[in-house]
């Protein structure tokens, strides 16, 4: 991973699109701080478009569609977006399954949960799960005192063994059934959207990616202009696939040395 004190201004230039993660990217200790969110809103200003990328659920992005300054949001590791147009009061959702598949589904991972729970003792399921339509949130430091590697690992075979999707975050491991991610579904926002085909280079030259751990590495691997704030080092040893560039900065700090970068004052 390069500083991105080093990203080239000609690149900076050229950007459009900031996809980023939430959780111990825009945040720091659970909160969105004030140069964050100032970043948020000086990249708007400029006319650049954001687009939190988040393995939170439906329930928290509908918040985060309507009031935050971005253009949409991503939500439940890629099963769905939403976006509210304030010109035409309009607010958009669409999902990457039917209301069928999701129904089979959450019934497999209730089951699935409650096994996970008898076998790693310590875990909970996420205090936000009430809010989800798609996957099952596994806190392993959230709310709950942190888990060892071994469990959290654990968890994850537990999601594999049954035929489910696992990845984990800096604070759950999310696991659904279905085939999407986080990037299928930045790439159908990128087309619906933004009008940005991803698969052509140009376009993705327009588009930087912001994270800091192993769910965000399908979106590292994809977009040259990948970025990991600081504590994304905190995950190298599990990370086939590091982003191309680290900021100085951890959280929402590092955030906002991105957004300086690409909009210097």
């Amino acid at each position: 991973m390069k500083p991105f004190a080093r990203f080239p201004a000609s690149k900076a230039k050229k950007i459009s699109v900031v996809f980023t993660d939430i959780d111990d990217t825009l945040t720091r200790d659970g909160r969105l701080e004030a140069p964050a969110y100032a970043a948020l809103c000086k990249l708007e200003k400029s006319g650049i478009h954001v687009v939190p990328v988040t393995g939170r659920p439906a329930g928290w992005c509908d918040h985060i569609a309507r009031m935050w300054p971005v253009t949409g949001v991503v939500g439940e590791n890629g099963a769905l977006y939403y976006r509210y147009d304030h010109a035409s009061r309009t607010f958009v959702r669409r999902y990457a399954e039917s209301d069928a598949a999701r129904e089979q589904h959450q019934q497999k991972l209730r089951d699935l949960g409650a096994r996970i729970l008898r076998s790693v003792p310590g875990a909970a399921l996420a205090s936000d799960q009430a809010f989800r339509l798609f996957d099952l949130a596994i806190d392993f430091c959230e709310d709950v005192p942190r888990l060892s590697e071994a469990e959290i690992s654990r968890i994850v075979e537990l999601f594999e063994r049954n035929g489910a999707t696992a990845k984990v975050s800096s604070i759950h491991v999310n696991g659904w059934f279905g085939q999407y991610d986080k990037l299928s579904m930045i790439r159908r926002f990128a087309s619906e959207v933004l009008g940005l085909d991803l698969d052509r280079a140009k376009d993705r030259a327009r588009a930087i990616y912001v994270g800091d751990s192993p769910n965000d590495e399908p979106a590292f691997r994809f977009f040259e202009n990948s970025v990991g704030v600081a504590n994304v080092r905190d995950f190298e040893d599990r990370l086939a696939h590091p982003p191309t560039w680290v900021c100085k900065a951890r959280g929402g700090r590092g955030f906002a040395e991105i957004a300086r970068r690409l909009r210097p004052a």
